[in-house]
């Protein structure tokens, strides 16, 4: 499994980059291979995390092949002041069934 991790300062977030970023979202949603997705805002909301996991790389590289992830990528400077992408693999995952998770878990009998 892995973990594409989309960190980023906002710039001006207008009405065409949320209408976007919806699209954008359904799209991964719709590639064969996405797991799901959960976004932070750090605590001084300096900086946003957006994180998507992925079943593997050949679904990682088609979605980041969708035309519509192109068409973002080549404005992002309109909407973010900077950006860092950190792609991970997820050796494991563990927690209890309080926690709505994403990944996984690894113990026995921990199931969501």
């Amino acid at each position: 499994m892995l973990m594409a991790s989309f960190i980023f300062t906002e710039k001006h977030l207008d009405d065409e980059f949320f209408k976007l970023d919806a699209m954008i979202e359904e799209a991964a949603i719709a590639t064969p291979g996405f797991l799901g997705k959960e976004s932070w805002i750090a605590a001084d909301q300096s900086k946003r995390n957006s994180v998507y996991y992925w079943t593997d790389k050949d679904a990682l590289d088609q979605f980041a092949r969708h035309p519509l992830h192109l068409k973002a990528k080549r404005q992002y400077e309109k909407w973010y002041g900077g950006f860092h992408v950190v792609i991970s693999q997820v050796t494991k995952s563990y927690g209890d069934s309080q926690f709505d998770h994403v990944t996984p878990n690894s113990r026995p009998g921990r199931h969501r």
